[in-house]
């Protein structure tokens, strides 16, 4: 959603830098934990979305796919994993669309999300614009992830109707679930990851502390809701 005379974000991409130490002696090691993935020395994180995404009004670090990238580099810890971030408040299926063409993004990310849908149905554009424009979304996203549909996770579009913006409008709950149903479908369909977080954000107005300062978007706790759910996921893919 829009928010007039907010700053637009830029793309960003920010690292976490492992530090090698030496030892004396060459130390056992314990067994690899079979439950656990092997450190890959560098995971490259892509994030494509709108407002969900660059998280309107809340931190840097509080918006999900830095909590996400912090969550993988914890379970990883000889790994050096980075986050690029396309996205942007108000942002529609076009306008990503857009913006990827010209971003000059590199194909060989290990993980890939996309959240988008929300803009094209809070500004009433035809929810047949929406049906044509994200499945190239998606396969753009594959194209970022090694060409790989196992690499990619696409995320459910956050109900705004749970906030005090959206005063329970029953209206928007039920376009965002004709959203939703499609993306879902669409994943089933193509064999993509699909995860579901609306029902954490349908909690918002009993619990405000789900929804940021503006009264409209998810806040930090929302968003780390979110990677309990994607992290796991996330990691079983490398």
């Amino acid at each position: 959603m829009n928010c007039q005379n907010d700053p637009i974000p830029k793309q960003e991409k920010t690292e976490i830098v492992g530090i090698e130490t030496q030892q004396p002696e060459p130390q056992p090691q314990p067994e690899p934990n079979p439950d656990m993935p092997q450190n890959p020395s560098n995971i490259k994180i892509l994030a494509l979305g709108d407002s969900y995404t660059i998280g309107e009004s809340v931190c840097e670090t509080c918006r999900f796919p830095e909590q996400l990238k912090k969550g993988m580099s914890e379970k990883l810890k000889n790994a050096l994993v980075t986050l690029n971030i396309v996205a942007r408040t108000g942002w529609t299926t076009s306008s990503l669309k857009n913006a990827i063409s010209n971003a000059n993004l590199s194909t060989d990310h290990d993980l890939v999300t996309l959240l988008i849908g929300v803009n094209n149905q809070y500004q009433n554009q035809p929810f047949e614009m929406f049906q044509n424009e994200f499945p190239e979304l998606a396969n753009a996203a594959i194209q970022y992830a090694k060409g790989e549909k196992k690499n990619v996770i696409v995320i459910s579009i956050p109900d705004y109707a749970y906030t005090p913006f959206g005063k329970g409008n029953k209206a928007i709950s039920e376009a965002i679930d004709r959203y939703n149903n499609f993306i879902e479908s669409y994943c089933s369909q193509k064999g993509i990851t699909y995860i579901y977080i609306t029902d954490i954000t349908r909690k918002g107005l009993l619990e405000p502390n789900l929804v940021a300062s503006d009264g409209l978007h998810p806040s930090e706790v929302a968003y780390s809701r979110f990677v309990e759910r994607l992290l796991p996921v996330a990691l079983g893919k490398l």
